[in-house]
């Protein structure tokens, strides 16, 4: 998708979910392109969420409909993403 004022392709964000109790993978929670892309990034910088700036792989996320858990070939990357933040949080408290 493109801005038509600009010709410059519209920011696209996508937010995951994981509740190992209740899903078998993470899920998506939240998708958008433009304003509503803007939106979920301001929500997750308020409340201190880790942003991942992968434009191909918030393509590939945004393909999938809300709710949907992320198909098994995105496992790996995801899975990649995870651990970096857990241990950028961990060096951040200390441990």
């Amino acid at each position: 998708m493109t801005d038509i004022k600009s010709n410059k392709p519209k920011k696209a964000a996508v937010a995951l979910g994981y509740d190992e109790k209740k899903m078998n993978a993470p899920q998506v929670i939240a998708s958008g392109r433009g304003h509503v892309a803007e939106r979920i990034l301001q929500i997750a910088g308020d409340y201190g969420i880790h942003v991942e700036e992968d434009p191909v792989l918030a393509q590939a996320l945004g393909q999938l409909d809300l709710g949907q858990e992320i198909p098994p070939e995105l496992y790996r990357v995801v899975a990649e993403i995870l651990v970096f933040i857990m241990e950028t949080d961990r060096k951040s408290i200390g441990i």
